[in-house]
Order: structure tokens, then C-alpha cells, then sequence
């Protein structure tokens, strides 16, 4: 985000990057948000159109609305409509493509030293693996990365390396009862 830059054009770009990692949102569902669908007061993004066009509500913590405040500042001397949208150009105000988004993200990574591919949707998996270490039940993390089915969900956490398993499991509390309790035939 430091290489977005601190024009528009940056800000809605870093914008964009809040509410992919923070929100925890899949790209067509950010880039079709229209500036309504924002409710800073609750905390809460309306996604109208999901996967199979499903809506649902997410939450984003108070970071989160405090980093897109600079886009959402720039927004406002834009026409009424999407909330990432072109800026300048004949087609001002409208829907900012996938393909487009795509390309800046890609740029940005490169500039920022990323040499791996990246894909936004590594930021929905970074939010989903924050989530759990953070505590958050599985249920709820799969509600709001509007999962139809836990197992997905599961899938998204498989990232964690064996380290953190070691030293959770090597974390735990010695037994309160004896080994052998129980085991009586």
C-alpha cells in the first residue's frame, strides 16, 4: 500500500487493497460496491451480489475505514455510482473493470518488491488466516467470506505452517486427570 502513492489514483487503489484483505472481499465483489452500500457507522459492507449473486453482509474493523477514508474523500468529486470507479476519461464515474483493477494490483506488487504472482485473492486468504489467529469461531469466518460450506472455509486456513502447529500442540496444558484413567476394562 506505501507504493499506491497519494493521488487518487492511489488512493483508491489502496482502497481497493483494504477492502480485498480487510473486508475479506472476492474482487467482483468489490469492484461492484456502489458508495451506498458502505455503512461506516455500523461498520459493515453490503455485498449485493456475491458468489451466485448471493448478498450478504460483512463487517471491516475500524482500521479498515480509516484507510479507505482518503479514496472515500477523493470519491465524493466523482459522479454518483460505483465506489471503485474510473477517474478520469470519457467513462469517468463508471464501473472500474476487473481486468483494470487487475492489472494496477499486479503493477503495484512488483513495485513493492512482491516477486511471486500475486492474485487479490490472496488478500481474502491473508483476512480468513487473521480471523482464526485472532480466535474468531470458524463459523463466523465462514459467514463472512459467505462460504456455503465449512469445508471451503477449512481450505483457506491450510496455509498455516507447521511451526505454529508444533508450538500450539506443544502449548497444551498437561492432562488433569491420570493416563490410565478410564482405560479399566
Amino acid at each position: 500500500m506505501r507504493q499506491a502513492g497519494h493521488d487518487r489514483h492511489g488512493h483508491r487503489l489502496s482502497a481497493l487493497i483494504v477492502v480485498l484483505w480487510r473486508a475479506g472481499l472476492r474482487i467482483h465483489e468489490a469492484l461492484s460496491l456502489t458508495e451506498t452500500d458502505l455503512d461506516g457507522r455500523r461498520g459493515s459492507i453490503l455485498v449485493r451480489h456475491g458468489k451466485n449473486d448471493r448478498r450478504r453482509e460483512v463487517g471491516m474493523d475500524a482500521w479498515g475505514w480509516s484507510a479507505i477514508e482518503p479514496w472515500l474523500a477523493d470519491r465524493v468529486g466523482l459522479p454518483v455510482g460505483p465506489l471503485f470507479c474510473v477517474i478520469d476519461g470519457p467513462t469517468r464515474g463508471r464501473a472500474w473493470s476487473d481486468s483494470a483493477a487487475r492489472v494496477e494490483l499486479r503493477h503495484l506488487a512488483l513495485n513493492a518488491g512482491v516477486r511471486r504472482r500475486f492474485a487479490p485473492h490472496q488478500l481474502r486468504h491473508a483476512h480468513a488466516v487473521e480471523l482464526m489467529h485472532e480466535g474468531i469461531p470458524l463459523p463466523l469466518i465462514q459467514r463472512q467470506l459467505g462460504h456455503s460450506h465449512l469445508s471451503t472455509t477449512g481450505t483457506y486456513l491450510e496455509g498455516i505452517n507447521n511451526q505454529e502447529i508444533i508450538s500450539t500442540v506443544h502449548a497444551r496444558r498437561p492432562p488433569m486427570m491420570h493416563a490410565s484413567a478410564g482405560l479399566a476394562l
